[in-house]
């Protein structure tokens, strides 16, 4: 084997390697968005506590987006 293709193969191994810990370390970062609850279900636990009235006196159950 000829020292520039041992090179090549050194050289290859070692940008696999470091692509390999790349997509490790960003995997363990994120979550599957699966695995989180829908945005509408965060919104309605986020918001459904004892103060139902805002500061203008409005039920929020009762007011609808367009």
């Amino acid at each position: 084997m000829s020292r520039q293709k041992r090179i090549f193969i050194i050289l290859a191994i070692l940008f696999f390697a470091a692509m390999a810990y790349v997509a490790y370390d960003i995997s363990s970062r994120t979550t599957f968005p699966g695995s989180k609850p829908q945005l509408k279900e965060r919104i309605e636990k986020q918001y459904n506590s004892d103060e139902s009235i805002d500061s203008a006196g409005v039920k929020r159950d009762t007011v609808t987006r367009r």
